[in-house]
């Protein structure tokens, strides 16, 4: 069964009672997809190739972390989640400086200013999708893990999946959600294409310390190569995501540690000082991609699987964290209404709600990557003031932080 196929009243190909939604994919989106649907009350499988590892305090700090934002801490204190994940690891900020470094205008976010505590919190990858990963039993998930999916077949009233690495060749669920990643396997097998753009670049990754403390605050400086962000981890460091042309992120990853962390320095424009310290480096491709559909015959799409973004806002995640909540909000509803959860109305209402929202969301980061990579004076001119125009009207602030907070 590698190819898709549509079968319509044939009911002798079904293999025992099927499940409300089968979840592929089990990283942090696709894990809290399962666990917000099974506490929802659906009958849930998670089939997924590789288990998370172990979390431990004991551990270094994953390179891969997160900010969540307001609505993304918000699902997951609904999940159950949160509170540990807070106590465990997670750093808060409650401010937000931008600059650039080719005007110098800068930009300033303050929680007290929207009447909050925090922005978010910066959270390592491994520890959000570990603590879903463990809640996931508890809430009666079937965790089918390793097992890929080698192919489906719609069938009147399911999709019957066909198994690989599993103690079972087949699963049948009323629903099919692809948390598959950027490279999704399922979207592929469903006929869904893409469209976006390759920057060109890679993000370097790494944890550092500095010679003065980043006073709970998200730094991020717009280079003529790209964004630099410093996020504030619990332990005191920053971690680093620097954007970075293909060449020159390969230069970073050849430098030894102290040419790296004085290159560092400079590029930050030591608003934390020296850096007196790096971990390890890594580096991630950037690109944008969004889905051309978010949904197919019982099938949907979210997280990376229907978008990718630059990640200068920091957003990805929490995009994909707001597609489980309109997911099981939409599902909830249909079954209170007695339709099918599958049904294609149902599935459209989903997919034209978050498809809209994350291509506005997607679109803008780029065009704020494009600006920033203005090299004309008088461009460049316009876009300083721009800034310092934002900057100093408070309205426009407060809708900029809203919408970042998913608020």
């Amino acid at each position: 069964m590698n190819t898709i196929a549509t079968t319509r009243g044939d009911t002798s190909r079904r293999r025992g009672p099927a499940l409300d939604v089968a979840v592929v994919g089990g990283g942090m989106v696709g894990a809290a997809t399962a666990l917000a649907l099974a506490r929802a009350g659906f009958a849930t499988a998670l089939i997924e190739a590789r288990a998370p590892s172990p979390w431990s305090l004991q551990d270094e700090v994953d390179l891969r972390v997160v900010g969540l934002a307001p609505s993304s801490i918000a699902l997951l204190d609904d999940l159950g989640v949160w509170a540990s994940i807070r106590d465990s690891r997670a750093g808060p900020y409650a401010h937000m400086h931008v600059w650039d470094a080719a005007t110098g205008a800068t930009i300033h976010f303050d929680a007290a200013t929207d009447g909050r505590d925090l922005l978010g919190y910066i959270v390592e990858n491994n520890l959000v999708q570990w603590t879903l990963w463990q809640a996931l039993e508890v809430a009666g998930v079937r965790r089918l893990c390793p097992a890929q999916v080698s192919g489906y077949e719609v069938l009147e009233d399911r999709v019957q999946l066909a198994l690989t690495g599993a103690e079972t060749d087949g699963l049948s669920a009323r629903l099919l959600v692809a948390a598959d990643g950027a490279n999704s396997p399922l979207r592929s097998m469903a006929g869904i294409d893409t469209e976006g753009r390759d920057y060109a670049q890679r993000g370097v990754v790494a944890h550092v310390r500095t010679e003065r403390p980043h006073e709970g605050t998200a730094w991020q400086r717009f280079l003529e190569t790209g964004p630099l962000a410093l996020l504030p981890l619990a332990d005191g460091r920053s971690s680093i995501v620097w954007s970075l042309p293909e060449a020159e992120a390969q230069r970073a990853l050849s430098l030894d540690d102290q040419a790296f962390c004085d290159a560092l320095g400079v590029a930050s424009d030591f608003r934390l000082g020296r850096i007196v310290a790096s971990t390890k480096r890594a580096a991630f491709p950037l690109r944008l991609q969004l889905a051309g559909s978010y949904q197919a015959e019982r099938l949907v799409l979210l997280g990376d699987a229907a978008h990718t973004v630059h990640p200068l806002a920091g957003q990805g995640v929490n995009l994909g964290l707001r597609d489980v909540v309109e997911l099981r909000d939409t599902l909830v509803a249909a079954r209170e209404a007695g339709s099918d959860i599958a049904a294609a109305h149902v599935l459209r209402r989903y997919a034209r709600r978050r498809r809209s929202a994350d291509t506005f969301d997607a679109l803008s980061f780029d065009a704020l990557a494009r600006i920033y990579a203005w090299q004309s004076p008088a461009l460049v001119a316009a876009r300083g003031l721009g800034v310092r125009i934002v900057n100093k009207l408070s309205p426009i602030k407060r809708r900029l932080a809203g919408h970042a907070a998913g608020l």
